[in-house]
C-alpha cells in the first residue's frame, strides 16, 4: 500500500480574510495523531509541500497544504494589494475551522506568517517549524529572490524555459525526469505562454517594508512558547548563522537544525527535512493528547 493509498488527497477551500477563497489539499489518515498545516513560500504553491504532506499522513498526521492568497488555485486580492496582516488573518481563519491547533510548517513567507500569527495571537499553533526564515534576512539573498520573481514579466514560451529559469536560480536542485511537474507552478495564459502561478501584483508584498519588518518579527518571537524548530539550509543565502542564533535567543523553546540545502530546504533535501521535523511533531502530538483526549 502506498502513502497516497493510506491517506487519499481531498481538495477543499478555506475562507480567508474578506471572503477570499483559499485552496488546500488534505491528506487524512484513519486515526490522526494531530494536524499539520503547511504554508509555502512567496511565489510557490501548495504543491511544493505535496511529497512532505503524503509522508506526514503515512506517519499518522492529518496534513493540509494551503495556497496563499494570490497563489496557485487561491483567489487573487480584489484590490491587488498583499499585506502580512492579510496573510496572518488568512491563517487565523483557517485554524479557526480546524478541530485543534495545528503544527504549522512554514517556508520563508509562510514561516514569517506563522511566526507573527503565533506571537501576536498565542495559542494559534501547537508547534512551529520555521523553514529558512528569521527576523533578519540577508539583503543580497532577498534581492536575488526578487530578481527571480520579476525575471519573466512576459512569461515563458515553453516548459523547457521554465525549467531553465528554475535551474538558473537554484542549480543545486535535483533535476526531474519530465516537465509535467512544473505545470503545478505555472499557468497557461490566453496568449499561449506560461506564467508563474501567482498574481503579478503580489510583488507589492516583497516591495513593502512593512511586510518584511524585522522589528515586528522580533516582537512576535519574544511571545512564542510553543515548541519551535528552525530548519536552516547550510547554503542558504537568506538566513545567516548569526540570524539563526538571534532567533534562538528570542524563542526559548526553539532549537536549530541545519541541513545540506539552500533556501528551498524542503525541495533541496526533502528526506532530511522530513526526518528532522518528525521529533517536533511527536512532541506536539503529546500536547495534543493532553489537551484533546481522544
Amino acid at each position: 500500500m502506498t502513502e497516497t493509498d493510506r491517506a487519499p488527497r481531498e481538495q477543499v477551500t478555506f475562507e480567508g480574510v474578506h471572503g477570499i477563497g483559499l485552496a488546500a489539499d488534505c491528506w487524512e489518515p484513519e486515526d490522526p495523531q494531530g494536524t499539520v498545516l503547511l504554508l509555502h513560500g512567496g511565489g510557490q504553491t501548495r504543491h511544493s509541500w505535496a511529497r512532505t504532506a503524503r509522508r506526514l499522513a503515512a506517519q499518522g498526521f492529518s496534513a493540509i497544504t494551503l495556497d496563499a492568497r494570490g497563489h496557485g488555485d487561491s483567489a487573487w486580492s480584489p484590490t491587488g494589494t498583499y499585506t502580512l496582516d492579510d496573510m496572518v488573518g488568512d491563517l487565523l481563519r483557517a485554524v479557526e475551522v480546524l478541530d485543534e491547533p495545528p503544527v504549522v510548517i512554514g517556508a520563508s513567507m509562510g514561516g514569517r506568517t506563522a511566526l507573527v500569527a503565533e506571537g501576536e495571537h498565542p495559542g494559534t499553533v501547537a508547534g512551529l517549524v520555521l523553514v529558512d526564515i528569521a527576523p533578519r534576512l540577508d539583503p543580497a539573498g532577498q534581492a536575488r529572490v526578487r530578481a527571480f520573481m520579476r525575471g519573466a514579466p512576459d512569461g515563458f514560451s515553453s516548459l523547457e524555459e521554465v525549467a531553465e529559469a528554475v535551474r538558473s536560480y537554484n542549480p543545486r536542485r535535483r533535476r526531474t525526469a519530465g516537465l509535467d511537474g512544473l505545470k503545478k507552478n505555472v499557468r497557461l495564459g490566453e496568449d499561449g505562454r506560461w506564467y508563474w502561478h501567482w498574481d503579478p501584483d503580489f510583488l507589492s508584498f516583497t516591495a513593502d517594508p512593512a511586510n518584511t519588518s524585522a522589528e515586528r518579527m522580533i516582537r512576535a518571537a519574544r511571545h512564542i512558547t510553543a515548541p519551535t524548530l528552525l530548519v536552516r539550509g547550510r547554503q542558504s543565502d537568506m538566513v545567516t548563522a548569526e540570524a539563526a542564533t538571534e532567533l534562538l535567543g528570542l524563542i526559548p523553546t526553539a532549537r536549530l537544525v541545519e541541513v545540506p540545502a539552500g533556501h528551498m530546504v524542503a525541495g533541496d533535501d526533502n528526506d532530511v527535512f522530513t526526518r528532522e521535523v518528525h521529533d517536533l511533531l511527536n512532541l506536539a502530538a503529546g500536547r495534543w493528547s493532553d489537551r484533546f483526549p481522544r
